[in-house]
């Protein structure tokens, strides 16, 4: 766990989302932690630096803008691992990218804008290393509101989930380009959205108009900080799969989500005979009996539907970049 002051932990318990639209964000955002715009700016550079903080800015949901994300997997030997993920990352299209303990080793988040772009981003991949990806689309989403506390003791289920199942937000080209230019992160700078309007050649209420519209229709699911939750003190990761009866799993997977252990919720095909598992949740802690404990109430909740679970803790981040388009 990295050192953090007081400040510090302030700073990442309450900017992980709702961060000002306004003309000098930093500065409203500072007053509440005793800070002034200059140090708040000067700390989230910090935090960043030192991967802390692995991105500052909006949190794009692609699915609605008619994008597709997708969880795929690799079983990749264990002598070509490094070279399977250097090309694995590659990609533009590989947003997320962690090796997990399991048979399939290699877990990566696909986005891309259509989703036609996912079978061609699975066959270059199979292309490149020789592997077989087994894909694991979203059917339906229970639940996402990930909010981790300093210290990797606190639920990290907190917040609204807004799920993705309705019909796509149609943007313009200014949007798209909003889209582009912050992907990777706000500006941190006094007046971010100044700076962006200077940019893209358009008026500063022009972008705040369309962030507030992007954040109201879910197209943005938060904007603010994302941690490196390793770094914050939650050092287990754990992907929590279940095997429910197909007749009850919107009523469990309602239930699974709503735990505060649960920062992410899915319905996700099974890969029958290896793979039964249809219900997936992400379950983080300090350490890994906590999450084992997390997983056993979890799964004893579920009741006599769930016939099976499994973890698969990841041992390592292997590409953290988010949406890019």
């Amino acid at each position: 766990m990295t050192e953090l002051d007081t400040i510090d932990r302030c700073l990442i318990d309450r900017l992980q989302g709702g961060f000002p639209l306004s003309t000098r964000p930093f500065a409203e955002a500072a007053a509440p932690l005793g800070l002034t715009e200059t140090e708040l700016i000067a700390r989230l550079n910090r935090l960043l630096q030192q991967n802390t903080l692995t991105r500052f800015g909006p949190l794009y949901q692609i699915e609605r803008i008619g994008g597709a994300f997708v969880l795929a997997a690799l079983a990749v030997p264990e002598a070509r691992f490094d070279e399977v993920a250097g090309q694995v990352n590659a990609l533009p299209e590989v947003a997320h990218n962690y090796r997990r303990e399991h048979l399939l080793n290699m877990w990566f988040v696909l986005a891309t804008e259509t989703p036609a772009g996912i079978a061609t981003a699975i066959a270059r991949i199979e292309a490149d290393t020789g592997l077989t990806v087994h894909a694991f689309p979203k059917e339906r989403e229970y639940f996402v509101g990930m909010h981790f506390a300093v210290g990797g003791t606190a639920p990290v289920g907190q917040g609204a989930s807004r799920p993705a199942d309705a019909a796509p937000v149609t943007l313009d080209e200014l949007d798209r380009a909003l889209i582009r230019a912050t992907q990777a992160g706000l500006p941190r700078l006094p007046r971010p959205y100044h700076a962006l309007a200077q940019a893209l050649g358009c008026r500063e209420r022009d972008v705040l108009t369309r962030l507030a519209a992007m954040l109201h229709n879910g197209v943005i699911r938060r904007i603010g900080a994302v941690p490196n939750h390793y770094a914050i003190g939650y050092t287990a990761n754990g992907m929590a799969v279940f095997d429910v009866a197909d007749h009850d799993i919107d009523r469990l997977g309602a239930q699974l989500g709503a735990d505060p252990a649960v920062s992410h919720c899915y319905r996700r095909p099974r890969a029958l005979p290896h793979w039964p598992y249809n219900l997936f949740a992400m379950v983080h802690g300090a350490s890994r009996d906590q999450v084992r404990t997390e997983v056993a109430l979890l799964a004893d909740q579920l009741g006599p539907s769930c016939r099976s679970h499994d973890i698969l803790f990841s041992s390592r981040i292997l590409k953290k970049t988010g949406l890019r388009i």
